[in-house]
């Protein structure tokens, strides 16, 4: 059985520190899965405090057929989507990235890097939603196809051709710029 399903029968036996283990191990990678979907990190991190939360309230949910991760992913994208039903359209200012420099070595491989991953990001940006979703969950969260697809409810081929479809749409997008 996995460390995280041990330490999930630890918390469900009494031991209160197996939950923080499994909250330090999951709660970015969750929270990072959520704003794909909602794309406002704010309701991310909300949501993705309601999905742990799911599995203090109703443990009997999690039957250890799955991984915990998967089960924790399968959650957060039923949370996700129950979200974007029900939000209002407000219109929000996005915060810049404010991070600060601090013994950087080299400020232009680091601007450069950054800038890498901004076009990259705004690349997958453009992709449809199923293809952002199975790049994140392959590429970003490093899940199998098999768990890729059961968080997305499609089969593994329908994850392979998504992310053949999701390769060749960033290839041409990052070259388009590029020009």
């Amino acid at each position: 059985m996995e460390q995280d399903a041990c330490s999930y029968r630890r918390y469900l036996n009494g031991d209160k520190a197996a939950f923080s283990e499994i909250l330090s191990e999951y709660r970015d990678p969750v929270t990072f899965f959520i704003q794909r979907y909602v794309h406002d990190i704010c309701a991310a991190e909300d949501i993705a405090a309601d999905v742990f939360m799911d599995l203090i309230v109703h443990p009997h949910r999690y039957n250890f057929k799955s991984s915990l991760r998967t089960y924790l992913f399968m959650v957060a994208r039923s949370r996700a989507l129950d979200w974007l039903r029900h939000k209002k359209r407000h219109q929000t200012v996005p915060i810049d990235e404010a991070e600060l420099l601090r013994d950087e070595t080299d400020l232009e491989e680091h601007v450069l890097r950054k800038e890498e991953h901004r076009r990259l990001h705004a690349a997958i940006d453009r992709l449809p939603e199923d293809q952002q979703i199975a790049v994140h969950l392959v590429y970003f969260e490093e899940r199998s196809y098999a768990d890729t697809a059961r968080i997305m409810k499609k089969s593994a081929k329908q994850v392979d051709n998504l992310l053949y479809r999701a390769k060749a749409a960033l290839r041409d997008l990052l070259s388009k710029e590029e020009i």
